[in-house]
């Protein structure tokens, strides 16, 4: 079970006592406990929300558990497209609006990000309350409320809704794809970045910044970095803890309501790609791997260009007098990240990629995001600031 104190202490800090946070059950077999906790809150009508993978993995044996409970089932099979892939666009949330049955008093999402995110938009504005059974440690995404959509071929994360119970059951984690728990890793390891970001557009573009919010997905990280054998294992401990930890991050952009202690420059590289390989109906890519391999990018640029300007380079620049001030300790802050070779050794004992190479993704279209991918959302980061400089040359042909 994942403990809540230190989240209930932000949510205490942020006002926000009477904040209804989603219950968690986090084991071996605590799928089997669904049924019950449905019967408690006396739903009678759910739609499952699935694809063919996850019908298959989970999907089959709640609609079984509950049908015997006399629960009415209602099942919604995801299409995917050619690629065998759901995407969270607008005909994929249309079919699930279609689809579910009017007589629905919840939703049971049962996969990993992108059926998630389908659920929790259409819950939101079907006013319905929505449980999350992941099939895979994949995202830090499962309890936060954010839905990361494609709208008209532009990547949109709009706050919706956060589920009201979490059921990880890490015998059904166990059995997932290891470059889904990849993923996972990838998503935590993607904080040092963002972190990083965060405080950066708080110095310099004055945004809102909670330092406890911070300290608890700093030591999520963490964790994970130092259970990464066990992660890396796929243990039922291993399993455990990366899911506490995703869990543990969703639940502070809960919180917060805004997802920046967990995304930053890093994800904006990675949103780029995404609406590119879509442009060019191309197969997408694990989100988490995406990130995992955008943080080693940033981390070369911050280390290997930023950290090499001097103040005196942004002289004139919008942010002068902030940066004036904070310069020292964003150099600080860039100077204690791991570094790539680090960061890229963690990804691969993990079994994931950890460079553009291994993604797949030609360098063009890398270098194409580094120059516009910070436009994508209004946020001051560290790749903001370089790119304020028309001196700027971006260095992706590292070494490891």
């Amino acid at each position: 079970m994942v403990s809540l104190e230190k989240i209930n202490i932000l949510a205490q800090n942020l006002n926000l006592e009477h904040v209804e946070l989603p219950s968690i059950f986090l084991g071996q077999g605590v799928i089997k406990e669904i049924t019950e906790y449905l019967k408690q809150k006396e739903f009678q009508h759910i739609t499952i929300v699935v694809d063919n993978n996850t019908y298959e993995a989970a999907g089959n044996r709640i609609k079984s558990n509950v049908i015997n409970e006399g629960i009415e089932v209602n099942v919604v099979v995801l299409t995917d497209n050619e690629h065998q892939q759901v995407i969270a666009d607008e005909q994929t949330l249309v079919e699930l609006f279609t689809k579910t049955s009017v007589y629905t008093d919840v939703y049971i999402a049962v996969g990993s990000g992108t059926i998630h995110d389908i659920t929790r938009f259409c819950a939101y504005y079907m006013k319905l309350p929505f449980i999350s059974v992941p099939t895979a440690a994949s995202v830090d995404g499962f309890t936060s409320k954010g839905a990361p959509v494609i709208l008209k071929g532009v990547k949109k994360t709009l706050q919706t809704s956060s589920p009201i119970a979490v059921f990880a059951d890490t015998n059904i984690l166990a059995n997932s794809p290891k470059e889904l728990t990849a993923a996972g890793f990838g998503d935590m390891i993607a904080k040092y970045t963002s972190l990083i970001d965060w405080k950066i557009s708080a110095w310099i573009a004055n945004e809102p910044y909670n330092q406890q919010a911070a300290d608890i997905t700093k030591a999520s990280l963490q964790l994970c970095v130092d259970h990464r054998e066990e992660i890396a294992d796929r243990s039922s401990y291993g399993l455990e803890i990366l899911m506490k930890a995703l869990i543990e991050s969703g639940l502070v952009m809960l919180l917060l309501n805004y997802s920046r202690p967990a995304s930053g420059a890093e994800h904006h590289l990675s949103h780029y790609w995404e609406m590119s390989l879509l442009e060019k109906d191309k197969k997408q890519l694990l989100h988490g791997a995406k990130v995992g391999v955008a943080s080693t990018i940033i981390i070369n640029e911050y280390k290997n260009e930023l950290a090499t300007k001097s103040f005196d380079s942004f002289i004139g620049t919008t942010f002068e007098q902030q940066l004036k001030q904070h310069w020292p300790e964003i150099m600080t802050l860039i100077d204690k990240l791991p570094s790539v070779k680090e960061v890229a050794e963690m990804l691969s004992l993990v079994h994931g990629p950890s460079t553009v190479e291994e993604l797949g993704l030609e360098k063009e279209l890398v270098l194409e995001s580094l120059q516009n991918a910070h436009t994508l959302r209004e946020r001051c980061t560290g790749l903001f600031l370089l790119n304020t400089l028309s001196t700027h040359n971006r260095i992706i042909g590292y070494e490891l």
